[in-house]
């Protein structure tokens, strides 16, 4: 059971986090998600792969589960255009706290490609991060969703649609003549407190086998691709932060116990 989880619990939590955005909601979603997942393993028929069935046990917990602290904010594309409108610095980045300049350009880049993701309602949203983040074909998409390959294209593609007219009107890393650029909104974004240089939620958060310098890159790698779904793809690979496989043993066996 240990060994299942730890080959897992980093794929589920990243399918977590592009979700419901908050680094500590996907922590708990992800814990929820892994003991679905150990406690019903014997539904697992293998005319799947375990990839796919995990996606699918992940996936449909996420679409039903209660509203998390980002979405409860309700977040339309029309709100967060005329956000990334105000406040934007023409002048040199100024220095908060002494951090790495590059570190709080990435966290503005994340937490703002991510938000835009929660202007997409749940279906449309999860049917984006598994076909373009994640590159599911659809037939896996429709596997995982429990729709046809053609509704997951379908779907997929209204996503696409959706986030590219609205990216390609706001966001500078799309369309070099958009004025939003990561580093002009990184002094407003710690204003509002939205960005919090002694507590990174993104920037300093494990990834999956790069190197810090690496996951630093997107922001300059998005820049020189111009293409709505690098923004996304070019966002670090987040590992769980959590080593799940003592703590759900714990709970299955406190769960028998009673």
């Amino acid at each position: 059971m240990e060994r299942v989880v730890r080959e897992i619990q980093d794929q589920v939590y990243r399918l977590a986090v592009q979700m419901l955005w908050h680094p500590e909601d996907a922590e708990d979603a992800t814990q929820e998600i892994l003991i679905r997942i150990i406690t019903h393993l014997g539904s697992f028929k293998g005319k799947s792969t375990l990839t796919t069935w995990v996606y699918r046990v992940a996936s449909n917990y996420l679409l039903t589960t209660r509203k998390r602290r980002a979405e409860r904010e309700e977040i339309s594309f029309e709100r967060f255009g005329q956000d990334l409108d105000i406040g934007l610095s023409e002048g040199p980045m100024q220095n908060h706290r002494g951090v790495e300049k590059a570190l709080l350009i990435q966290e503005v880049k994340v937490g703002c490609s991510q938000g835009m993701l929660l202007c997409l309602d749940r279906d449309h949203r999860l049917t984006y991060i598994l076909g373009e983040i994640l590159e599911v074909n659809g037939v896996e998409g429709g596997e995982i969703l429990g729709i046809t390959p053609t509704v997951f294209r379908k779907r997929l593609s209204r996503a696409r649609s959706r986030l590219y007219e609205f990216m390609r009107s706001k966001c500078g890393l799309v369309d070099p003549d958009r004025p939003c650029r990561c580093r002009k909104r990184v002094d407003r974004a710690v204003d509002l407190g939205r960005v919090d240089p002694e507590n990174l939620l993104f920037a300093l958060h494990p990834v999956q086998e790069v190197s810090k310098a690496q996951a630093q890159a997107g922001v300059e790698e998005a820049e020189a691709l111009r293409s709505t779904v690098s923004v996304f793809r070019t966002n670090p690979a987040y590992a769980s932060p959590t080593d799940f496989a003592q703590a759900v043993r714990e709970l299955i066996e406190g769960e028998e116990v009673q």
